[in-house]
């Protein structure tokens, strides 16, 4: 990943400026950038050749069509191929000033906040849910059969809207407001970024509290229950991959209250 990153950087004419940034099972790897027309943000995606296609592949370029909010703006992309192996996809971007409010999805102590940045996170929650899109986070069989198999329950589906689709505490940034990682953008259940916020915040308390003040509007209805029990199974099988272990005890919890 970083002889990709280092590829990606001398075409696009930049140095890159920090230790990368990996993510999900090193998938990616990402930096700052220096070029003559400033700072920027150097991403490398590596996928199987038969995976690296489909709105998640483009979902960072396709996401330049929202406007409004403080995210990144893919200015430039380049791909190439280990022939009949993987392919590489690189994204130039423009530079989010500020610092992820956790170094993993899972919030694992509270963080303090103050009250313009939640205020700048609705706005901008509400700014995507009323973006047109055809892009589909998943369609709702694979939604329901993923609830089914993850929680043992069944969901209805009627209400839909544009959601990030993966907003957790990794992809937020502080002390300035921003949203990262617009790979998974698109069609979903309406509620599901609160939802998504709101279980990555099980394991701190005050903060989850928090999450649920703001949103509750949205997540103390039915249409909002849907959504929890969508990305409570989203997640348990994340931890059945071996991912936030810590997490099984509290999702299991938030799923029995949601049953009663």
């Amino acid at each position: 990943m970083r002889s990709n990153l280092a590829r990606a950087a001398e075409h696009f004419g930049v140095t890159v400026a920090g230790e990368p940034v990996f993510g999900w099972r090193l998938r990616s790897a990402s930096a700052p950038a220096n070029s003559p027309d400033g700072c920027h943000w150097l991403r490398v995606v590596s996928e199987q050749i038969q995976w690296a296609q489909g709105d998640w592949w483009t979902g960072n370029t396709d996401a330049n069509t929202i406007t409004g909010i403080h995210k990144p703006h893919v200015v430039d992309v380049v791909e190439w191929e280990i022939p009949e192996v993987r392919r590489q996809r690189a994204e130039l971007m423009t530079y989010v000033p500020g610092r992820p409010c956790s170094g993993s999805d899972a919030l694992r102590a509270d963080v303090d906040l103050p009250s313009g940045w939640w205020s700048e996170l609705r706005r901008s929650l509400d700014v995507i849910r009323v973006t047109p899109t055809a892009r589909i986070r998943k369609d709702e069989p694979a939604i329901r059969k993923a609830v089914r198999d993850a929680l043992g329950v069944s969901i209805e589906l009627r209400e839909w809207e544009t959601v990030h689709g993966d907003l957790h505490w990794a992809n937020l940034l502080q002390p300035e407001f921003g949203i990262l990682d617009w790979e998974l953008w698109g069609r979903g259940p309406v509620g599901t970024d609160a939802a998504s916020l709101y279980c990555y915040s099980l394991l701190a308390p005050r903060t989850a509290a928090t999450v649920w003040d703001a949103f509750a509007d949205v997540l103390d209805t039915p249409t909002g229950t849907t959504a929890l029990l969508y990305v409570a199974a989203r997640l348990q099988h994340r931890v059945d991959m071996g991912d936030h272990p810590e997490l099984a005890a509290p999702l299991r919890h938030l799923v029995d209250e949601l049953a009663t």
